[in-house]
């Protein structure tokens, strides 16, 4: 009897190439109507841990008991507004109007070349009097990594955040009043609540077509010509080219993946809580504000992890804080 299976690599994620930059980027935001508010954070990750909480999902077997759950640790410290930038629309697409830059910038000089002419005055001018043609409003922050001890780097990694509620006057105020200031994530997400989050996977560099798409070995006098992890064909004789979809060898991991609908467990500012006897593994001690998100996400330790309230929850869950017990700081030494 014929074993069938199928197949291993999911033809989803093509071309299967390096991530162009260590920072990941969103294409779509979630839908909001209320206040004005931000819609992202980041922070590096840390590592894993587990804890001890009551089990609060409706009509669960184990509802109202103690149960174990896994969950990563990421370390958040405060990002910092560096500038606003707002897009407009017209026969084109979107594209950006202008940028309104914060005058404490220094921290970014190993990043980008600030202009050395910038009048954010006249920026300001020019949005207002736009006003009527703004799709969306954008505020640039960066991380500040100098602060962590776990992470080996000093400069700061900037992206693109949405600033989302209200109308495009009532945004572009709200990022006025953020600009150069500093920001918590605990003023953008709670405990419970639900968030997508994305990261560069661990890169596992060119591996085979076995390793990379799990297909299975050649069996007894197929492997006899000394070629046991090919695959057995390239394909049909027509068409007369070697279809995309054929497993072949090439780039594994370093690529922009995204978890959807991961919760928050906890949302912390004592590391003492969590930090583990010998600190994580290549990570060492969290120093600062951290969060606890239930499961593994994508990348290895260090690692800039993006986090946005989560865009594909259909109907609105009820949030509910978890009640956590026990967090485990048991060595990850071995």
């Amino acid at each position: 009897m014929r074993t069938v299976r199928p197949r291993a690599g999911s033809l989803a994620y093509y071309p299967r190439k390096r991530a162009k930059s260590i920072v990941p980027k969103y294409q779509s935001w979630p839908e909001y109507n209320g206040q004005p508010t931000l819609q992202g954070f980041a922070g590096y990750k840390a590592g894993m841990t587990h804890v001890i909480m009551i089990d609060d999902h409706k009509k669960s077997p184990t509802e109202g008991k103690e149960i174990m759950v896994p969950v990563t640790v990421i370390e958040i410290p405060a990002m910092k507004v560096a500038a606003i930038r707002v897009y407009v629309k017209d026969t084109y697409g979107k594209h950006p109007l202008t940028e309104v830059w914060s005058e404490d910038v220094a921290a970014l000089s190993g990043r980008i070349t600030k202009a050395k002419a910038h009048n954010a005055t006249a920026a300001t001018e020019k949005i207002n009097a736009a006003m009527a043609d703004v799709v969306e409003v954008m505020v640039l922050m960066y991380t500040q990594p100098d602060t962590l001890t776990g992470v080996p780097k000093k400069v700061p990694d900037l992206m693109e955040i949405r600033v989302a509620g209200g109308s495009a006057q009532e945004r572009f105020d709200y990022a006025l009043s953020l600009l150069g200031t500093s920001v918590e994530m605990n003023t953008i997400l709670s405990e419970g609540q639900f968030a997508d989050i994305t990261g560069i996977t661990k890169g596992k560099g060119f591996q085979g077509a076995v390793k990379r798409f799990g297909i299975t070995l050649r069996k007894r006098k197929h492997a006899r010509t000394k070629k046991t992890r090919h695959i057995g064909t390239l394909g049909p004789w027509t068409p007369h080219h070697v279809r995309w979809q054929v497993p072949m060898p090439g780039q594994m991991g370093f690529q922009q993946r995204t978890e959807f609908n991961k919760r928050i467990i906890k949302l912390g500012d004592n590391p003492d809580e969590i930090n583990p006897a010998g600190g994580f593994l290549h990570y060492g001690l969290v120093r600062g504000n951290y969060v606890l998100i239930k499961g593994s996400i994508p990348g290895p330790a260090k690692r800039l992890i993006r986090i946005r309230p989560a865009t594909r929850m259909g109907e609105q869950k009820t949030i509910q804080t978890p009640v956590v017990e026990f967090v485990s700081l048991q060595s990850k030494q071995g």
